[in-house]
């Protein structure tokens, strides 16, 4: 069986992520910035509930001793395209990746921050399988739900990244199309 932290599954993209993988069999541990939201969260998926870049390594850092326990230990680390140094020197080369370019300097430095995270802690921690996602321009309170692709969407290379063996690929950017460009 699967052990699986997902931080922020409170609501959207977590939340479905969390509905998911539990359904998959996942023992799955809700974080939350909000206490009864992450309790509301937990009831609604059947959970046990146990938090941008310093609250991902808090938080990996404080479960790493679970993870080490799991036989097949994964992270998965939710970015976003708009963390990309790739996609942000030349957003047109890359428009079919990030179709909407949103210029926001804490936002998208926080992503790319935690995108660094992502390949420190696969490089420290090899035998763990560490990457980073980018769900898409999702449907969530983020964006006011003008995402163009409903949170279930969203969560497809979430889950996938999350269900990967011990044999998957780690230190890894991905969207549901495959590698991301850094």
């Amino acid at each position: 069986m699967t052990t699986t932290l997902i931080t922020g599954a409170n609501k959207g993209l977590g939340l479905q992520t969390a509905r998911r993988l539990t359904r998959a069999g996942h023992t799955v541990y809700l974080g939350a910035r909000d206490a009864r939201r992450g309790a509301q969260a937990a009831r609604a998926v059947g959970a046990r509930a146990h938090t941008n870049v310093f609250g991902a390594v808090r938080v990996t850092q404080a479960f790493l001793p679970l993870l080490h326990r799991s036989a097949s230990p994964v992270v998965v680390n939710v970015s976003s395209g708009l963390g990309s140094l790739a996609v942000a020197a030349d957003p047109a080369a890359h428009a079919s990746r990030v179709p909407l370019w949103i210029s926001s300097l804490p936002y998208n430095s926080s992503k790319a921050a935690l995108n660094m995270v992502t390949v420190l802690y696969a490089r420290a921690l090899p035998r763990m399988r560490i990457n980073a996602v980018d769900p898409g321009h999702t449907a969530t309170d983020l964006n006011g739900h003008t995402g163009a692709q409903s949170v279930e969407q969203g969560t497809d290379i979430i889950v996938r990244m999350a269900s990967i063996g011990s044999d998957g690929p780690t230190g890894g950017y991905y969207t549901a199309d495959g590698p991301m460009p850094w």
